[in-house]
């Protein structure tokens, strides 16, 4: 398994970025796929999910409304399209595999892969 963050750099407050994840080794349109936060000094915090139709999705609270999760299935491919960004939003984005599929909580919150993940730094 693998996956690839890239889309992450520098933006200013109330700035756009579209972070896309390349996943491989394993059947992407059958998973729930995810991305998470990493900031300096904090755990891991969960952003957003979709499930492996893309018909189905939740957030973080502070990602309502400003953040989209989506997916290309035929391109095994992952996106977070982050609008109206504000510094708390900084840090290592990362996506993240569930574990396994059909699991019943959604989002689980339980995954075997992730990515290095991709820097975003929102600062004027």
């Amino acid at each position: 398994v693998q996956l690839v963050e890239s889309g992450g750099g520098l933006v200013q407050p109330g700035g756009s970025l579209r972070l896309s994840c390349a996943a491989s080794g394993f059947r992407f349109s059958e998973y729930v796929m995810n991305w998470v936060r990493r900031a300096p000094g904090e755990r891991l915090e969960w952003i957003a999910s979709i499930k492996g139709h893309g018909r189905l999705t939740e957030y973080a609270e502070h990602a309502k409304g400003r953040f989209t999760i989506s997916r290309d299935n035929t391109k095994n491919t992952l996106y977070l399209q982050m609008d109206n960004l504000k510094p708390e939003d900084s840090g290592v984005y990362v996506c993240a595999k569930d574990e396994r599929t059909g699991l019943p909580i959604f989002p689980s919150r339980v995954y075997d892969y992730k990515g290095q993940g991709t820097q975003v730094t929102v600062s004027a």
